[in-house]
């Protein structure tokens, strides 16, 4: 799981047709809740390869989270061939990331 979100605001058509597994997680670099939960996304991430995975900065004038309605960071989402299966926002637990992950390995 790498630690800084990317700078980058890719376009909504090519996170829809990613195929297979897919976690965005949308944040801010300078966001203290962002840098608090970044230690439950490495426990959850681990040993995880199956699931590519995209840490988006996300901010005004970034369209990609507007397109998600993306309100509060962090806020990840888990697709499957471009189709979001859950949404976990701002998780406080291990275990809140892993029970939306057993969604999506189900879908």
């Amino acid at each position: 799981m790498n630690e800084p979100y990317a700078e980058i605001d890719p376009p909504r058509a090519g996170i829809d047709a990613t195929p297979g597994p897919l976690l965005l997680v949308f944040g801010s670099n300078g966001c203290g809740i962002c840098r608090g939960t970044q230690p439950l996304l490495v426990a959850a991430m681990a040993g995880q390869d199956w699931l590519e995975h995209l840490k988006i900065q996300d901010g005004p004038g970034l369209k990609l989270g507007r397109s998600f309605r993306v309100k509060l960071w962090p806020t990840l989402i888990f697709m499957q061939d471009g189709k979001e299966v859950a949404r976990v926002v701002r998780p406080d637990s291990v275990a809140a990331i892993t029970e939306a992950m057993a969604l999506l390995r189900a879908a």
